[in-house]
């Protein structure tokens, strides 16, 4: 006879956060993005514990209950034009406890998993590219057109990359010219239009903290790839170890 397992009681609390207004932009369906980011970070399931996944808009109480959450998942960008420049919703009075929150609690040992347009989001809150271990520079970040790509894993003994395949293929967009910290270890790349390899996928412990960062997921063909996904619940498994 065949029973159905009993959910945890404990499961770990993840929050997707998903741009919004001032963190948002006309190029990035974040709400869709996010949705496809926690379907698949509901498969995970760690140490008999599942997981509770939970979607939330950026609004500046939006990180009031963090101290409650295991992981916290980015994925919000940068709005233009800008809410900022336009007048439209809080002022940056009213996001400082927003950012001062996500800093402190990141720095705590909190685990953060930030993808594709995080690179370029928060640029109020100073402390969010050390807490990210890099950021996308105006006037110098770009990323060529949107194709079929290769991501390049690295071969070292890094529990993400540890007995994974070497490369995940997906349509994606490919970041290049990202400013990488020299402290975060570079798990992954993409190819330029030159043939150069450009770091798109890091982990970092420098803050104080655990994150990763991805920059793939620009829509939502690329949590088509199966080896996609897998690369995420193993990021996913080792923030939360």
């Amino acid at each position: 006879m065949t029973t159905t397992p009993e959910p945890s009681e404990n499961p770990y609390r993840v929050l997707v956060l998903a741009g919004r207004g001032r963190y948002e932009d006309p190029w990035h369906d974040h709400a869709a993005t996010s949705h496809r980011l926690a379907l698949a970070l509901d498969e995970l399931e760690l140490g008999g514990r599942t997981t509770d996944v939970v979607v939330r808009s950026t609004f500046p109480d939006a990180l009031d209950d963090l101290d409650d959450v295991d992981l916290l998942v980015v994925n919000a960008g940068t709005s233009w034009p800008g809410f900022r420049e336009a007048g439209i919703g809080p002022d940056d009075d009213a996001w400082a406890p927003f950012h001062a929150r996500l800093d402190a609690w990141a720095r705590d040992d909190g685990r953060v998993l930030a993808v594709h347009q995080s690179a370029n989001t928060f640029d109020d809150a100073p402390g969010w590219e050390e807490i990210l271990g890099g950021r996308w520079v105006p006037d110098t970040s770009y990323h060529p057109p949107f194709r079929r790509t290769e991501v390049t894993l690295a071969t070292g003994g890094h529990p993400i990359i540890a007995g994974s395949p070497g490369s995940v293929d997906l349509d994606d967009e490919r970041y290049c010219a990202l400013r990488v910290a020299a402290s975060s270890e570079v798990l992954g790349w993409v190819p330029d239009d030159d043939g150069g390899r450009q770091p798109v996928v890091w982990a970092t412990e420098e803050h104080g903290g655990r994150t990763v960062y991805s920059g793939l997921g620009h829509d939502v063909r690329a949590y088509d790839s199966p080896g996609y996904r897998n690369l995420l619940l193993r990021a996913a498994t080792w923030l939360l170890a």
